[in-house]
């Protein structure tokens, strides 16, 4: 249970709710816990959520010319623009805070491929999580 909870924990903090999974994997790392299994928790939740975040993007532009729609056209084309000129590679970073989220929800927008999305995700949010575990675990066995 405690895995499926940084799972979750994972998978929102990579949706477009302010979330954050680093405490409580660090935490649960602290509390002794699998190192690999927080690894693969943490790295699938979190990736899960930001393949939610693209199937988001992908529907998204159904909706633009509805009067309630809360992104104006002129930050859309404002999006797109940015990551048309850093291109999908721009994606290894979906882990940053602030900008990561809003990154898989453009590449839905954008429709790229959805194989490339979640292999360059994928890639950014394991390496994220393995140097948090490889450092989580430097501090607590000293």
């Amino acid at each position: 249970m405690v895995y499926g909870s940084l799972f979750l924990s994972g998978l929102l903090a990579a949706t477009l709710f302010p979330a954050s999974s680093e405490v409580l994997l660090l935490a649960l790392l602290q509390q002794g816990y699998q190192p690999f299994w927080l690894f693969v928790a943490a790295t699938a939740g979190n990736t899960l959520g930001s393949c939610i975040n693209w199937y988001l993007g992908l529907k998204l532009q159904q909706f633009q010319h509805k009067r309630w729609f809360p992104v104006s056209q002129d930050a859309l084309n404002k999006a797109q623009r940015h990551f048309t000129r850093f291109g999908v590679w721009s994606l290894l970073l979906a882990w940053l805070p602030v900008v990561g989220d809003p990154l898989t929800l453009i590449a839905g927008v954008l429709k790229v491929r959805f194989k490339l999305f979640v292999v360059l995700v994928l890639l950014g949010k394991a390496a994220r999580y393995a140097l948090l575990i490889w450092l989580g675990n430097a501090v607590f066995t000293e």
